[in-house]
């Protein structure tokens, strides 16, 4: 798959700022962020309000952890089933870690991991889609 892709920053409202991508290919049957803003996350045409798990091919909506430090093994197995390459973890409106015990496991088979907050994650989730790369992200709401 080839072609750019470009994002504009629109106003949802004179107080909330969003994201809105555009993408210039067909991406039939692929998943991509389309737009996000507090509260919610646009994938394809699809609006998803809840924590979510996203690969190109799957959402897993209702994702249960509240916050990065609620954070735990078994709820990263969940992104780790989709078997990535990448692991991107979006956690909410700023960056924070999960417990590092946490993090080296993940590292430890293998698979890359980044943690971003949750706008940095889902643009940089497009960018990997867009490159074929096989990534998964674990995102918090903003």
């Amino acid at each position: 798959m080839s072609g750019r892709l470009t994002c504009t920053h629109y106003a949802v409202c004179p107080t909330l700022k969003a994201m809105k991508f555009t993408q210039e290919i067909p991406t039939a049957g692929i998943n991509y962020i389309r737009a996000y803003a507090p509260g919610r996350i646009n994938v394809n045409d699809r609006l998803v309000t809840t924590n979510l798990v996203l690969s190109p091919r799957k959402i897993l909506e209702n994702w249960p952890p509240n916050s990065p430090d609620d954070i735990t093994l078994e709820h990263l197995g969940t992104a780790l089933e989709l078997t990535p390459e990448i692991l991107l973890l979006g956690t909410g409106a700023r960056l924070r870690f999960p417990l590092p015990a946490i993090l080296e496991v993940v590292q430890h088979h293998g698979i890359g991991l980044e943690v971003l907050d949750t706008a940095a994650a889902c643009r940089t989730y497009n960018v990997l889609v867009s490159e074929n790369r096989n990534v998964v992200a674990a995102l918090l709401m903003i």
